[in-house]
């Protein structure tokens, strides 16, 4: 009676890991604004550079209040792979984002626009 209960916890763990990894390997779309030093500092070819680098399509564009939107797809960690990428530009300074996620499009690469 103990193995079988402890081969059913064995099983229950390994049904989770394997939600959980699939929750992980997940595709998603955000569109992000970024706030505060982000244009004319290398930010939307630091953000092209670390899509490619880690996988991402999607785009970003400077707007005409100083900010920059970004439409990324990929895992959760990877897009947050290429945020930290972003960020670590010497003169980039995000001070605020706004994220939301948004439905997945079909695509390919990461382009400045």
């Amino acid at each position: 009676r103990k193995g079988r209960s402890g081969l059913e916890c064995r099983k229950r763990s390994c049904q989770e890991s394997k939600r959980l990894m699939a929750e992980h390997n997940e595709q998603i779309r955000r569109h992000i604004v970024f706030h505060g030093w982000v244009q004319g500092v290398g930010f939307r070819y630091r953000a092209r550079h670390a899509g490619e680098l880690y996988g991402c399509t999607g785009w970003c564009q400077n707007n005409w209040d100083g900010s920059v939107t970004m439409e990324i797809q990929g895992t959760e960690e990877q897009i947050d792979q290429v945020i930290l990428a972003v960020e670590a530009g010497r003169f980039v300074k995000i001070e605020n984002m706004e994220s939301k996620i948004i439905p997945i499009k079909e695509e390919s690469g990461f382009h400045i626009e």
